[in-house]
């Protein structure tokens, strides 16, 4: 999708990491009012897609800040999607974070983008920052889902695989329909981050929407979540008819709807 008429912003770009591991990380920020937005977007997708664009769109009309970006060997960010891990994603995220956002933050992650946002929460509170996140706003959020989802649900020969070869192809329903890797050291590096095995406390406001009819992420992980925060102001939203892209004009009405409730 073509990126926002509203005043569309060209990307800018950070250097994030150190020698090897260095990569250009692309962003688009735009000025505003706090609090401001942060998208965090899912596994193989970009700051291009529809509900990104529609959400700095609704910004621009409301004169709030919103700051959107790939993560490395995503979309307009350099790197290889084939490096890529939660940790390394985490620290793209924590390097725009640092960057561009000031004052009070409504973080919205989608999917991947979900574990994202609750792993940022956590560092931020870890370097005294945790005032710094007005709410969060959760699609179809996905903590664990390198374990829960993907190694627990292989089959014994897809799982041979990853670890002899060190890497397999997964069929993609999405985009251009083109596989994409799912790798030993996403699985492995991933299990350094998984949540929901204890309390998650992200010091903020949570709203959590789900389809229904999500075949990547169950509804039943989304309730699982919740039992893992804390009891006030979380609140879930169950999208009968939905999908895991949530990506209608119904659905990104109600994302809006979540968003605008902070602010």
């Amino acid at each position: 999708m073509a990126d926002g008429s509203i005043g569309a912003l060209e990307p800018v770009f950070l250097e994030v990491g150190e020698h090897d591991q260095a990569r250009r990380i692309a962003a688009r920020a735009r000025a505003g009012t706090a609090p401001g937005l942060l998208w965090l977007g899912g596994f193989n997708s970009d700051m291009k897609g529809t509900k990104a664009v529609a959400l700095d769109a609704w910004a621009a009309g409301q004169g709030r800040a919103c700051v959107r970006f790939d993560y490395s060997g995503h979309g307009e960010s350099g790197g290889k999607f084939i490096d890529g891990t939660i940790g390394r994603w985490l620290e793209d995220s924590l390097a725009v974070f640092d960057r561009f956002c000031s004052g009070p933050q409504v973080v919205i992650g989608s999917s991947m983008g979900g574990w994202i946002a609750l792993l940022l929460a956590r560092a931020l509170a870890r370097h005294g920052q945790s005032g710094s996140l007005a709410a969060m706003v959760l699609i179809a959020p996905a903590p664990d889902f390198t374990e829960a989802l993907m190694w627990k649900g292989f089959s014994p020969e897809v799982r041979n695989e990853i670890e002899t070869k060190g890497v397999w192809l997964r069929p993609s329903p999405y985009g251009d329909g083109s596989p994409y890797p799912i790798t030993r050291a996403l699985i492995e590096e991933g299990r350094n981050h998984l949540m929901l095995g204890s309390s998650i406390d992200v010091g903020c406001p949570v709203r959590i929407l789900q389809g229904a009819q999500d075949p990547d992420v169950p509804w039943r992980h989304a309730f699982e979540l919740v039992h893992r925060l804390p009891a006030d102001d979380v609140v879930l939203t169950m999208i009968q008819d939905g999908d895991h892209r949530l990506s209608r004009p119904q659905d990104i009405a109600r994302i809006i709807a979540a968003v605008a409730e902070f602010g």
